[in-house]
């Protein structure tokens, strides 16, 4: 039954209960088709909770590639730049190589000597010729002379030529590629490699291979022990166990690779001023950067260009060696300073300025966004380290316009030529590296932008289906009430119906009464009264 109300009256002699119920079927159950709204409703509140999330880091990361300087920032920016362009003016000075090679050698004779002393050189005053004579005598190799009679390297390009002997991780993989599998690898003038086998006899390999073998037979034991133990124990050796057992059963073949690592780089040690015959003369080992040139010009599509005939007559013509590399080097880090200088000066400023706006907006430390603080990842100090690394440029390269004018005498070739040597290249570089960064950045925010356009989109979608679906929702209920208006006609007229007969039926019992009332009376005295009664004053 479908109970709406329940009461209950209690008098003197009379306790009467009673209910109102309700002739319309109240179903609790939800429909099918009410269930499908639901669930997709739920759904679709996800999706736009999930996309709302995405559109926000959006705008964050928008935010970040969005140029936020004012007026004081680009101010400090070109004062900066200014600070910095007359600190190279003044400091930094004008490139002089043959001065900045002389010291290069310097650093690099005493850097062999002291190498050669800690080795075990015992210096009786032979000085540099000896050091050298020394390290070329503990730290030998087997490829130093085998070019000779095969065409494909010379005495002065063998240095190059020789991959064993570049100061790259290339030539070290090549030293141990010669150490173990007696194979020299040389890239010739034309950079084709050759292959060059070492005689080696069955002694010798077995010397060579023997720590790697016993490295071998090592870990092929602790598999064995490691597999018992788990066999037998149901478990495996704890991990710290396991990686010392495995370092230990390496050991002899690491120390052997750490042996000929040694050797490699006390080798160039001894060649890089020179031969013995040649102290603080010749050609000694390539630099890291032609060395890598001379690796790359061995490439497929690049060996049949002019790069690596190019890099030979740089080694060989110019003389670029190591020593050149370490002069050039100096100076480039000498060239530096005002660079550094010009960094630390603007993102210090930016930090400092924006820490204090933090914290005034927030009155606390706690509060403090620091993605807006950090001097860095964002595309305010990217603008202003592109306008302060501008404005060295500027000033550096006006500077040198001036003193090169006043040097040359009004003669363009001479202008040009002293104009270079004044020009700070690091700050070029650096200017360029900012400027490549800004449009990136900039390229970045409109790939962003056309993302949260797309989002945006989708919210509009999203929203637009949450929309029918409330619809839908509605006719569903719209729906369920008309067929409950409808059902509760058909119990009014229902009810209608019931009381028509229920009066008729009253009337046709008072009738029977009225005609009977004398046996009433006769078999129930004073029944009749107390009726009357009742009807008249309701007790």
């Amino acid at each position: 039954m479908n109970s709406i109300i329940s009461l209950r009256t209690e008098d003197e002699d009379l306790d009467v209960q009673y209910e109102v119920i309700s002739a319309i079927e109240i179903n609790e159950s939800i429909t099918a088709e009410k269930v499908k709204v639901i669930e997709q409703l739920f759904s679709i509140d996800q999706c736009i909770a999930k996309n709302q999330q995405i559109i926000d880091n959006i705008n964050n990361e928008i935010d970040k590639l969005t140029n936020h300087a004012d007026g004081l920032d680009y101010t400090v920016a070109v004062a900066s730049g200014i600070i910095a362009g007359l600190i190279d003016s003044f400091f930094v000075g004008e490139f002089n190589f043959a001065e900045l090679k002389a010291n290069a050698d310097k650093h690099v004779n005493k850097f062999i000597e002291n190498y050669a002393k800690l080795r075990g050189y015992k210096d009786k005053g032979q000085g540099l010729k000896g050091a050298i004579a020394f390290l070329e005598r503990k730290f030998p190799v087997d490829q130093d002379n085998i070019w000779k009679g095969l065409g494909i390297s010379s005495s002065k390009l063998h240095h190059l030529e020789d991959i064993a002997h570049h100061p790259t991780i290339l030539g070290l993989v090549a030293s141990i590629v010669l150490a173990f599998f007696r194979k020299a690898v040389f890239v010739d003038k034309e950079g084709k490699r050759h292959f060059v086998s070492l005689k080696t006899d069955m002694k010798d390999i077995a010397k060579i291979w023997a720590p790697i073998v016993i490295s071998g037979i090592l870990r092929w034991l602790v598999h064995l022990a490691e597999s018992k133990y788990t066999e037998k124990n149901s478990k495996e050796l704890p991990k710290p166990i396991q990686k010392l057992i495995g370092s230990l059963s390496c050991s002899p073949a690491i120390i052997e690779v750490l042996k000929c690592t040694d050797n490699w780089f006390g080798h160039l040690v001894s060649d890089m001023g020179g031969s013995k015959n040649t102290p603080d003369g010749g050609m000694g080992i390539s630099g890291i950067f032609i060395s890598l040139l001379k690796e790359i010009s061995s490439l497929p599509f690049l060996n049949k260009s002019e790069l690596p005939k190019f890099v030979s007559d740089l080694y060989s013509k110019r003389k670029w060696d190591l020593r050149s590399e370490m002069a050039i080097m100096e100076y480039a880090g000498k060239q530096a300073v005002p660079i550094i200088l010009n960094e630390l000066l603007v993102r210090t400023f930016y930090f400092v300025r924006h820490l204090i706006s933090e914290y005034k907006k927030n009155d606390d430390w706690k509060g403090i966004e620091w993605d807006y603080v950090v001097p860095w990842r964002n595309r305010t100090i990217t603008r202003m380290m592109t306008i302060a690394s501008g404005t060295f440029v500027a000033v550096d390269a006006a500077d040198a316009a001036i003193r090169a004018s006043l040097k040359s005498g009004g003669e363009p070739a001479t202008f040009f030529a002293n104009m270079v040597l004044r020009v700070n290249f690091v700050g070029v570089g650096r200017f360029a590296i900012a400027i490549g960064s800004d449009t990136y950045m900039g390229y970045k925010r409109e790939r962003l932008r056309d993302e949260r356009l797309y989002r945006m989109s989708e919210h509009i979608f999203l929203g637009t289906a949450k929309i029918y679906y409330k619809q839908a929702d509605m006719w569903i209920a719209a729906k369920e009430a008309n067929e409950a208006v409808n059902q509760m006609k058909q119990t009014a007229l229902s009810s209608l119906e019931f009381l028509r007969n229920s009066l008729l039926e009253i009337g046709i019992d008072l009738n029977k009464i009225a005609s009977n009332y004398k046996e009433i009376e006769q078999n129930n005295p004073g029944l009749l009264t107390n009726i009357s009664q009742i009807l008249l004053y309701g007790k």
